[in-house]
């Protein structure tokens, strides 16, 4: 082919029916197979032809990408990607020589992903997501980790931010409160769901998952901790029945993921304990073994400290077994005042959680079991103090409504003793109530109104209202009727208030304070004399907990004005520590 007009007229003829090809027509491939060994065989396939083939192919990929990334939506433009990939790989395979590969394939990805990237991840990416469009995220992944660590890198923070933006709009809003740890569970599975099928488990998008994950759920101070613990609280009750023990355990492995996350973890301790102690004493517990399994996680994850006050719980229950069997052979045949039964368990203080001392009139039996129970303990254990608390007891109550018919009814002590006034009248106002029984104005509210208002109702309330007064009436239903013969009544004690749980949350934060206070005075002790930038610094390396910077220089005053330490004279921001 030395005649040029011969030559360009081949070359020419040869590309256009790549070109035709291209745009989806069908062409004799075998004769552009046998043109092209030709070429190869005279020399002329790199001289003539390549160049010209690698030239045309740039123009025509250059202009379909810059109109293609405008035009299509961000998944149907990654499949035309693909079969553009695929579709070259075939004319390799078929007529082009091998020898033009690299330069073809790196014509197609650099004109159609590396020029496009900051494009194709701001069309729609978290749409993607958002979607459970899983293949398209796949073939993302794929294509973009043909180009380089750029387009990588890219999409990895692309899928952090998804994670910081839709996370944050969970945590954020009061209102999905109730569903929060549910929808936190099921965000966690599907990011775990991409991170498996598209991202192919990369380290480093795991990392920036975690670290995402971390940054969302923190973004609200203490609420994820304490619906963390709420939400295990309800798994551990008996009202779980639906799951057996495996799916329980694989329940509790997935609340436990979403603890790690969290920082406040001494927020989640404090609910958890609260709720784990109404659970044993109530004894709404589903299985002693699901509660030594949960204990063993969060020791597993938080060492010995963390849950040694909750493990000291579990052993005063299994003390107090073994004090109610001692005692019940101590009363055997000396016969029980009023033919009633007590069990009672022993509580460490330090173990359990504060409850606020109530008083309430009991009955003569009830107070004279007290006193042998008393005399009987104190005479095994000399120099300790019993202190009674009413919040948590419950009792079985057997009641004739209906003649004839007994039932019993497992109550709270607050509702025995409301129903126990009704052996003596047939009829009371709520202020009699009160002033015969003492019980504190805010739990007798909930006492009489789950007794007359909830489900089963034992009383009769005149007038019929959700809100008590004073001069409210209260009779015995006598008409009550009910299939079963052993009767739970809702359990005030379980439910939970905004004060209780406000209570539990300020108690958190004073702990928080004498941590402070203890690492400030520990550092100073230690150093003697430290600038206020530094005491802040170790003080912050030191604690676990997250807290402002301005709790801590409130910390610093309050030690300061009771003499812990002292600035020094040459300079206000240096601190001396006063032995």
């Amino acid at each position: 082919m030395k005649n040029s007009i011969i030559s360009t007229r081949c070359m020419l003829g040869l590309l256009k029916l790549i070109e035709q090809e291209r745009r989806g027509e069908t062409i004799d491939r075998s004769l552009v197979k046998s043109l092209i060994r030709m070429l190869i065989d005279l020399h002329l396939y790199k001289v003539d032809f390549e160049q010209l083939f690698l030239q045309s192919t740039e123009e025509l990929y250059r202009n379909e990408g810059r109109q293609l990334i405008q035009t299509l939506e961000l998944s149907q433009y990654l499949s035309h990607i693909e079969r553009r990939l695929w579709e070259e790989q075939s004319r390799i395979n078929n007529y082009i020589d091998q020898s033009t590969k690299l330069q073809l394939i790196h014509i197609v990805e650099n004109n159609l992903i590396t020029s496009h990237v900051k494009q194709m991840l701001s069309k729609n990416f978290d749409a993607l997501i958002s979607e459970n469009r899983f293949a398209s995220v796949a073939l993302m992944y794929d294509l973009l980790a043909r180009v380089g660590p750029g387009g990588i890198n890219g999409l990895r923070e692309a899928f952090g931010n998804y994670i910081k933006i839709t996370g944050r709009a969970l945590v954020i809003d009061p209102e999905k409160d109730d569903k929060l740890v549910d929808d936190l569970l099921d965000f966690k599975e599907k990011l775990d769901r991409f991170l498996h099928e598209c991202f192919h488990d990369n380290e480093k998008f795991s990392n920036i998952l975690k670290d995402s994950f971390e940054y969302f759920i923190n973004q609200r101070a203490n609420k994820p901790a304490e619906l963390i613990a709420k939400a295990v609280d309800a798994r551990l009750r008996t009202g779980n029945k639906e799951a057996s023990e495996e799916e329980l355990e694989k329940i509790l492995d997935r609340l436990l993921i979403l603890f790690r996350f969290i920082h406040g973890k001494d927020v989640f301790e404090a609910f958890y304990k609260k709720d784990l102690a109404k659970r044993l004493l109530v004894g709404k517990s589903a299985s002693v073994d699901a509660e030594k399994s949960m204990l063993l996680k969060l020791k597993q994850e938080c060492g010995n400290v963390f849950t040694s006050k909750l493990e000291g719980m579990f052993k005063d229950m299994e003390l107090s077994k073994d004090i109610m069997t001692a005692f019940d052979q101590y009363m055997h045949g000396r016969g029980s005042p009023g033919n009633i039964g007590m069990s009672v368990y022993v509580l460490t203080m330090g173990f359990w959680p504060t409850y606020p001392t109530v008083s309430a009139v009991l009955p003569p039996e009830f107070c004279r079991l007290q006193e042998i129970f008393t005399s009987f303990y104190l005479s095994k254990h000399t120099g300790r103090k019993l202190q009674w608390q009413y919040t948590l007891d419950h009792c079985l109550l057997k009641g004739w409504l209906k003649q004839k018919t007994a039932k019993e009814f497992h109550v709270s002590l607050y509702q025995a003793l409301v129903l126990l006034l009704f052996n003596q009248h047939q009829e009371l106002a709520y202020s009699d109530i009160q002033e015969q029984t003492k019980i504190p104005a805010i739990e007798l509210q909930r006492t009489v109104l789950s007794l007359a208002c909830g489900k089963i109702r034992l009383l009769n309330k005149k007038p019929l209202t959700k809100e008590i007064n004073p001069d409210d009436r209260f009779t015995l239903n006598t008409l009550f009727d009910h299939k079963l013969i052993r009767i739970k009544i809702n359990q005030v004690q379980l439910k939970e208030t905004p004060e209780e749980n406000n209570s539990t949350t300020q108690r958190v934060v004073q702990d928080r304070h004498y941590q402070i206070d203890a690492a400030i005075v520990r550092i100073m002790k230690t150093r003697k004399t430290l600038s206020h930038i530094q005491l802040i610094s170790e003080v912050f390396s030191q604690l676990k907990f997250p807290i402002p910077t301005s709790m801590v220089k409130t910390r610093i005053e309050s030690l300061l004005e009771r003499e812990y330490m002292k600035r020094s004279t040459d300079s206000a921001n240096i601190y001396e520590y006063i032995a």
